[in-house]
């Protein structure tokens, strides 16, 4: 799946996205995932508060399933005006 990161957290990875093999069932397993990995991940979801997750560019939240996914977007609550 792709996978892909936006504003402070393309920052914290030092990547805009990347395409990622895994087993993960739900967004959370696939965030405890790449976590693991490195700590500039672990960096970036630190504090999930501070974050948002679209499933297939359809906002969604931590608890989804993954199956059939094509693409996760990680990004910062978005403010407007």
């Amino acid at each position: 799946m792709n996978v892909l990161y936006f504003a402070w957290v393309r920052e914290r990875i030092g990547l805009p996205k990347e395409r990622i093999d895994t087993d993960a069932e739900t967004v959370a397993d696939l965030v405890h995932e790449l976590s693991a990995r490195e700590e500039r991940y672990a960096a970036a979801f630190a504090d999930l508060t501070a974050l948002r997750v679209a499933l297939d560019q359809e906002l969604s939240s931590f608890d989804a399933p993954l199956a059939g996914v094509r693409e996760v977007a990680f990004f910062p609550p978005m403010t407007g005006g």
